[in-house]
């Protein structure tokens, strides 16, 4: 699948830090998501009624190469535990492929088709216009 710019899309962007490359050298279970409305709606639902839900999300990239991705919803607070947090998964292979570093940004969209959607910037190819910036790292583009 080719990406194409022409349909409607939702978009979010994260900055990459240190921990999301492995430069730092540690280990962490994937990209955590923040629970803000503009980006959580982003993803599927998951629920409260099982522990840990998740689901697996085909994205395409630019080239059409097809990169699956887990949404996990980390709730075991509702079992006996502490966690309560979601986090992407997975992306390890696309980051270290594409020589992502920090201070480069992933870019999520899903069409109206639902279709996802990968790409990157170059920390030198970032422009700031038409970005609101709902947190330290992660905005929602206006498209």
């Amino acid at each position: 699948m080719k990406q194409d710019n022409s349909q409607n899309t939702s978009a979010i962007k994260k900055l990459l830090s240190s921990n999301d490359t492995g430069e730092t050298g540690t280990h962490q279970a994937g990209m955590l998501i923040p629970k803000r409305e503009g980006i959580l709606s982003f993803f599927p639902s998951l629920g409260i009624e099982t522990k840990n839900p998740r689901v697996k999300l085909k994205f395409f990239d630019p080239a059409g190469e097809s990169w699956d991705f887990m949404f996990i919803y980390y709730n075991n607070q509702f079992f006996g535990g502490t966690r309560n947090e979601y986090r992407l998964t997975g992306m390890t292979r696309f980051i270290k492929q594409h020589n992502l570093k920090a201070g480069d940004s992933i870019i999520l969209n899903v069409t109206n088709e639902d279709n996802y959607l990968i790409n990157y910037e170059r920390h030198l190819e970032q422009l700031s216009e038409n970005i609101l910036k709902l947190g330290n790292t992660w905005k929602v583009l206006k498209i």
